[in-house]
């Protein structure tokens, strides 16, 4: 078993190299959070409830000698919806797709029948390398970490997978971060970079700021709606009648629950939820556009929208 605590040695040919690569694994393995880390800006939104990430979201790393696209899937799990079905769907298309794919398995939990359902998917894969990526490291001792890394290389070898690197990362610690970096991109075909230079996401804003938007609204609703919400940003316009030195940006978004009795859930008592939603998202996404921003925010009912069809294309899945 070879773990990576080291960079490759540079290669002699100083190619450029561009390529995608995505992270998979069981919901709440820490893949949005290791996106952001590896672009070094928030570009997925991150929660500690499973199935938040809803878009395959791209995550660019610049580096001199190459750009490395980073797609962060959904979760894959058993779906019980048609959105589950759905989100499904869009992982193993990109798994189809990209370059290389780098497995997330926490090293505080134990390798379970979830983590086994991926492995067994990826090893039907044969095209792109694999690398197996113990995640959250910072949560476990040096015992519990070499048990891991060691189940880790079990897992491979029980079902036919040869890992092209094994590496144990904490993206909250910024641990090993750039070493992961080091080591995909020699696994990226060359090419010329395929993004604008700053360029951090190709995610669409208004996709952003709904995304931002509801991840506040998902923080403190404990179990009650934890896949109920759907935000739409409807309206984006600067404040005509400001001054070119203070500008502010209108954004009118809507937050869709499946129920009516789910609304006071996200309003709250005398609306104190959503105002706290509308405080905590509005500086991320001050933050994300670099602007001041008026943030109008509504809660309407799409009934079972998980469920259907016509809701499910109008709410952008």
């Amino acid at each position: 078993m070879s773990v990576r605590t080291q960079s490759p040695q540079p290669s002699e040919d100083h190619l450029h190299r561009a390529g995608f690569a995505c992270f998979v694994g069981r919901p709440n393995a820490g893949k949005s959070t290791l996106t952001n880390a590896l672009v070094g800006q928030k570009v997925a939104i991150t929660s500690n409830r499973p199935q938040t990430t809803r878009h395959t979201v791209r995550g660019i790393v610049h580096r001199p000698d190459a750009q490395l696209i980073l797609v962060d899937t959904p979760g894959l799990h058993k779906p019980r919806t048609l959105l589950g079905e759905r989100l499904n769907d869009v992982v193993r298309t990109t798994w189809a797709e990209v370059d290389v794919i780098g497995f997330c398995l926490p090293a505080d939990q134990k390798i379970g029948p979830g983590d086994r359902f991926i492995a067994k998917e990826l090893a039907a894969i044969k095209k792109a390398p694999k690398v197996a990526i113990v995640t959250k490291t910072d949560l476990v001792d040096s015992k519990q970490l070499a048990e891991q890394l060691i189940a880790v290389d079990q897992l491979g070898k029980e079902l036919g997978i040869t890992w092209a690197e094994i590496i144990p990362v904490s993206a909250t610690a910024g641990k090993q971060v750039d070493l992961l970096a080091d080591l995909l991109i020699p696994l990226m075909p060359e090419g010329p970079a395929l993004y604008p230079e700053g360029d951090l996401t190709d995610e669409p804003e208004q996709v952003m700021i709904a995304e931002l938007i509801r991840e506040a609204a998902l923080e403190g609703v404990r179990d009650e709606l934890p896949h109920s919400i759907a935000v739409v940003v409807e309206e984006m316009l600067p404040r005509e009648d400001r001054p070119a030195d203070k500008p502010l940006l209108d954004i009118h978004a809507n937050l869709y629950i499946e129920r009516s009795s789910q609304k006071g859930i996200v309003i709250g008592p005398k609306g104190q939820r959503l105002k706290d939603v509308g405080i905590k998202s509005r500086k991320q996404i001050e933050a994300l556009l670099g602007t001041p921003v008026f943030l109008d925010l509504h809660v309407k009912v799409a009934k079972d929208w998980q469920r259907d069809p016509k809701q499910l294309r109008k709410l952008g899945f």
